[in-house]
């Protein structure tokens, strides 16, 4: 298992921790299963590529940078 620090925005914080507890999950299992969830719906696992197939993978939206004007 990994830890890491996160940084999330105030009002995202509390979507989660609102949804975690309409779940009742943690805080912790409600990130990952929300993760899981996007990461499936975005690259499927198939039998041959578990967490999704490497060879189609998902197409970028952005570069997380404001565009240039």
């Amino acid at each position: 298992m990994i830890k890491f620090t996160l940084r999330l925005p105030e009002d995202l914080h509390q979507r989660l921790t609102g949804q975690a507890a309409t779940d009742r999950r943690s805080l912790n299992s409600e990130m990952l299963h929300l993760l899981e969830a996007g990461l499936t719906a975005v690259a499927p696992e198939t039998p041959n590529h578990p967490g999704g197939d490497s060879a189609s993978p998902a197409p970028l939206h952005g570069n997380g940078r404001s565009p240039r004007p």
